[in-house]
């Protein structure tokens, strides 16, 4: 009995011991997590309140649509509207499915369909409801490569659903991939991505540089707090663990 009894001490005070780093490892990721979102919301909202007061960053708007003119092409026309139709819905949900897929079969977990499907649909409601507030024009049909768009402008919702999107994508690699050239490549190929869709629609003359800056930051933003709760979930059941 008393062999028992020290035995249970020891397994006590070593689970007590390995749930402190648990329970620090939970308060930072929290911390840095929450630092993080704020951040990202905090420019996304000062991009914001300059496009509506138009001031601000909202200067860049137009000398930036100027210098996207003046470097114009033909060639370059065709290909960046090439490029940029991949950010459509039909092109975007296609992408973002089959590779949502191709990571739930390898790795066999719900989490990655129900986090895709959370950041996506918050990413089209974010972008269907900014727009409808907003309300902000697209720059003049003279000043764009057609296919003209008539939808609002504010933000782009090529921009903000890519972002999201690659952005959910790499962070499931980096949670899920074995080797560091993999998790390495996920980040990479999402940031191109995001930053390429972004650009496009600037080069284009379908949105304003604040539309697409506005996105980068909110996405970011969603994508960072969707990353932390699932952090502190993990983190949770490592707490939980006898």
């Amino acid at each position: 009995m008393a062999d028992d009894r020290v035995s249970a001490e020891r397994t006590g005070t070593l689970a007590r011991v390995r749930a402190v780093p648990a329970t620090t490892a939970l308060v930072v990721t929290g911390v840095v997590g929450g630092v993080v979102f704020v951040a990202l919301m905090l420019g996304a909202a000062s991009v914001y309140d300059a496009v509506t007061e138009a001031e601000g960053v909202a200067g860049l708007d137009r000398p930036v649509l100027d210098w996207a003119m003046g470097v114009r092409t033909p060639l370059a026309d065709v290909v960046v509207t090439a490029f940029t139709n991949l950010g459509t819905t039909l092109p975007m949900v296609t992408i973002g499915g089959s590779l949502m897929l191709a990571l739930y079969l390898t790795f066999r977990r719900r989490t990655i369909v129900v986090l895709m499907l959370v950041a996506a649909a918050g990413g089209v409601t974010f972008t269907i409801v900014g727009k409808a507030l907003v309300g902000r024009s697209r720059p003049p049909l003279a000043d764009a490569v057609p296919p003209y768009e008539d939808s609002f402008s504010f933000p782009s919702g090529h921009t903000l659903n890519s972002t999201v999107v690659a952005g959910m994508l790499a962070y499931l690699v980096v949670w899920l991939a074995p080797r560091v050239w993999m998790r390495v490549a996920a980040v990479l190929g999402a940031t191109l991505w995001a930053l390429a869709m972004g650009l496009s629609r600037v080069f284009l003359g379908h949105h304003w540089l604040t539309d697409v800056v506005f996105a980068w930051l909110f996405g970011l933003g969603w994508l960072a707090l969707l990353i932390t709760v699932h952090r502190l979930l993990l983190r949770r059941q490592v707490l939980a663990e006898p």
